[in-house]
């Protein structure tokens, strides 16, 4: 009896799991304390990102805030996980793409292109307990300067 109330647990457990929800949906706020830029002059002032999930398993974002020249940033994207270049609305390099690869239900990485040229590489992890993402950025940015950032949001 004891072996069947386990087998229909794990039965029940499995499908559930397959089924929750990626960790990094929700609203999340820079926190510039706990963050590192280099170079420290691209920070930004302030930064939300709202990320909820759509139809088809595709992922909507929602990105409000002030960039590091002091210009409000207010733009909403959409992720389909389909490897195809995303068009970053406002971002400060003219024709600016990502493609984003879902790594697990806490990761994924991006890949920044401007004008068709990879700049930087960036991986998105939320913490274990689900309250904290950290998203670290390599590479080098359109003007050629080597970016090595560590952006650190806390979920709202």
């Amino acid at each position: 009896m004891k072996l069947l109330l386990l087998a229909v647990a794990v039965t029940v457990a499995i499908p559930a799991a397959a089924q929750a929800p990626d960790a990094w949906i929700g609203t999340w706020k820079l926190n510039i304390a706990k963050s590192k830029y280099e170079p420290a002059n691209l920070a930004p002032k302030s930064q939300t990102v709202k990320q909820e999930a759509i139809a088809g398993g595709g992922t909507k974002v929602t990105v409000t805030g002030v960039d590091s020249q002091g210009k409000a940033m207010d733009y909403v994207l959409t992720i389909l996980w389909d490897g195809k270049p995303v068009a970053i609305p406002g971002a400060s390099d003219a024709n600016t793409t990502r493609i984003y690869k879902r790594i697990d239900a806490r990761t994924y990485e991006f890949v920044n292109s401007v004008a068709g040229k990879v700049t930087t590489t960036s991986r998105s992890v939320v913490s274990a307990d689900g309250k904290t993402r950290t998203i670290t950025a390599t590479g080098k940015n359109a003007q050629g300067q080597t970016v090595n950032n560590v952006s650190v949001y806390d979920k709202q």
